[in-house]
């Protein structure tokens, strides 16, 4: 069964399971904290650094594995985090992701867009698709150079589809964050970006998981597959039409407590169930945050956005639990020239094709390179993406590291180089331009 958070069997031994895990231990409560404080700090920092708080829990969350084993070595890691007290911590980190992502497909909507087709159309196939070829791209060199601790032991049209969506993800909650941060939530160039990554995240969770259904080698496999996907969609049509329905709604308006509850509790079984089923708890969580109804009289939008703060909440476990699970192996055994590579590319091909795609969209130079730049804000989305690659055996440690890092530098780099493009704009405009423009640094940048 794929799980979504990475194991580590000489640790955590051969499978986790609610009953083997202590819950009343006292060890495992005072790790839990200790990795959310961590968490906070890296987030202070961050802010500080006038980045999202995001970056810096990623950054703290996935160094405090390997830095405690460089300073005081294994021995320390296996006293501070024991096999089952990191068993506990990635049940809780499952959940807790599962929680998170009913928020981030409840956010999808395309089509709220305030642009025309053709705008959205370009920028949205631009900033996808070049980046869907460069990975299709670097899975092919993989393939030819046949290294097993790159290349893996992946089916070869598992490894495409994957590496390919992996290239091709923007963040959208990053996204949003930023752009709010930075003060572009209301400009073009800010509205555009974050339309086409709301349609780009519909077709990533799609490859993905068709990516893990084919990784299984059989068409028996491919074809359950597609059948859960049908399956899928129609439940989650099922779910939206009860969940609209003025009996339903009546009887949850004015307990919103009630409401989470039951919205968790769905969100935890077609979670499990859609892994039981061969894919990830991550297809599960997105068909019920994409099922649930929008709407200022409806009671469920206070309890989507409590499910997805409790989530939020315990995200940060999951970038302790990676690091410690995955880059303690992966460091020693990574070529930073692939590192070097796949960051470059992945750059290239997601700046580049959302340049390309915005000026095809008839958007100006400069606004085109602002919404090229903000494509490139990969964040958690990638990184539980790349989770899942690497816990269904797609990709090796190494490889995972390589996309790991391309998606933190990526994400990190957004807000100065927005500053750059905004400067270069004010020196090359005329004065009178300058002063009028939204996307001045006034008006456009905080950062």
């Amino acid at each position: 069964m794929p799980r979504l958070v990475p194991h580590r069997p000489e640790r955590g031994g051969s499978g986790v399971g609610v009953d083997d895990v202590p819950w009343g231990s006292v060890h495992v409560v005072v790790a839990g904290v200790g990795a959310l404080l961590l968490a906070h700090v890296g987030g202070i920092i961050a802010r500080t650094l006038r980045q999202p708080r995001v970056i810096g829990e990623i950054a703290v969350g996935l160094a405090a594995g390997p830095l405690l084993i460089a300073l005081a070595g294994p021995e320390a890691l296996d006293r501070v985090l024991p096999a089952h007290v990191l068993d506990a911590l990635k049940l809780l980190t499952e959940a807790g992701l599962v929680l998170f992502l009913v928020g981030v497909a409840h956010g999808i909507h395309p089509k709220e867009a305030r642009f025309t087709r053709r705008s959205v159309a370009w920028v949205s196939t631009g900033s996808f698709v070049v980046p869907l070829c460069g990975g299709a791209l670097l899975a092919c060199g993989l393939l030819l150079d046949g290294d097993p601790s790159l290349r893996g032991h992946a089916t070869w049209p598992a490894l495409v589809i994957y590496m390919a969506t992996a290239l091709s993800i923007t963040a959208v909650p990053v996204l949003a964050r930023l752009l709010e941060d930075l003060g572009l939530a209301r400009t073009t160039s800010g509205n555009l970006a974050l339309t086409a990554a709301v349609i780009q995240d519909i077709a990533g969770w799609l490859l993905l998981s068709v990516a893990v259904s084919l990784n299984t080698g059989s068409a028996g496999g491919t074809a359950r597959t597609m059948a859960v996907f049908a399956a899928g969609a129609v439940g989650a049509m099922l779910l939206r039409w009860v969940l609209r329905g003025k009996a339903v709604c009546r009887l949850f308006e004015g307990r919103p407590l009630l409401t989470a509850l039951l919205l968790g509790a769905l969100a935890l079984t077609a979670g499990l169930g859609s892994e039981r089923l061969g894919l990830t708890a991550v297809f599960g969580a997105v068909l019920v945050g994409a099922a649930v109804p929008r709407g200022a009289l409806l009671p469920w939008n206070g309890a989507v956005a409590r499910v997805t703060r409790i989530g939020r909440r315990l995200v940060p476990l999951f970038f302790v639990t990676t690091g410690v699970t995955v880059l303690t192996k992966a460091m020693g055994a990574t070529s930073w020239t692939l590192v070097l590579l796949v960051t470059v590319l992945g750059f290239v091909c997601k700046t580049g094709g959302g340049y390309a795609g915005a000026r095809l969209g008839s958007q100006s130079r400069w606004e085109s390179l602002r919404i090229g730049v903000l494509m490139d804000t990969r964040g958690l989305t990638e990184l539980i993406v790349l989770s899942v690659g690497h816990s269904t055996g797609i990709l090796t440690g190494p490889m995972y590291l390589a996309l790991l890092i391309m998606a933190v530098v990526t994400t990190a780099i957004t807000g100065p180089l927005l500053s750059a493009v905004s400067w270069g704009e004010a020196r090359r405009a005329p004065v009178a331009e300058r002063a009028s423009s939204p996307s001045s640094p006034s008006a456009g940048s905080a950062g």
